[in-house]
């Protein structure tokens, strides 16, 4: 069971991760206006979703890995999903509750590799 559920986790944010790589002009246009760096965060971002995802296949260093996506996530929810929503974007909900989603299995899962670092 917990392969699955690292299974289910990891490999959504490698291809998450690989899309900012494969589209990071396009998606550079959804990092706030207050933060300088536009495609280099996409970039950053895409990075990190792939590393983490490696991290918890590999069991190393994943419960960091679990913490650091929980974190980064929870970053898109208040800067990007929950502003769009409030800005009348109806979809941005799906977004925002689909990443609150990927927030609670992460710190979940986190739990699994607590005593493992």
């Amino acid at each position: 069971m917990m392969f699955l559920s690292r299974l289910f986790i990891a490999i959504p944010m490698i291809v998450f991760g690989l899309f900012h790589f494969m589209n990071a002009n396009g998606m550079a246009g959804v990092v706030p206006s207050f933060i300088p760096g536009g495609v280099f965060w996409v970039y950053f971002t895409g990075a990190a979703l792939v590393l983490s995802g490696v991290a918890i296949l590999a069991q190393v260093k994943a419960h960091t890995a679990c913490l650091g996506l929980a974190v980064m996530i929870g970053i898109f929810i208040l800067t990007i999903h929950l502003p769009a929503y409030l800005a009348g974007d109806a979809m941005a909900l799906m977004s925002l509750l689909k990443d609150l989603a990927i927030v609670g299995g992460v710190l979940g899962l986190s739990v699994l590799f607590q005593d493992a670092e």
